[in-house]
């Protein structure tokens, strides 16, 4: 199965620079992007490996990556 990347860059490929400048100069966005990237990274495991996983765990996973996309957005999207 193809799984869709949602790698930070790949969802913002327009503010790449501004994640790395505020992943090195703003701890609070450096967390919240590691979070993002842990979330994403365990829900491409169970899609690219079929791990078994009860849907409402999955569905929290990712609730809990979008609402971490939407923190990032928010921080960005001032830049």
């Amino acid at each position: 199965m193809k799984v869709d990347s949602h790698e930070l860059p790949d969802e913002f490929p327009e503010y790449k620079a501004a994640i790395d400048r505020l992943k090195a100069v703003d701890a609070h966005f450096a967390s919240l992007c590691d979070a993002y990237q842990k979330v994403n990274a365990e829900i491409r495991e169970v899609e690219e490996h079929d791990v078994p996983v009860s849907d409402l765990i999955f569905e929290e996973l990712k609730k809990r990556r979008l609402l971490l996309k939407d923190q990032l957005y928010a921080m960005l999207h001032p830049v």
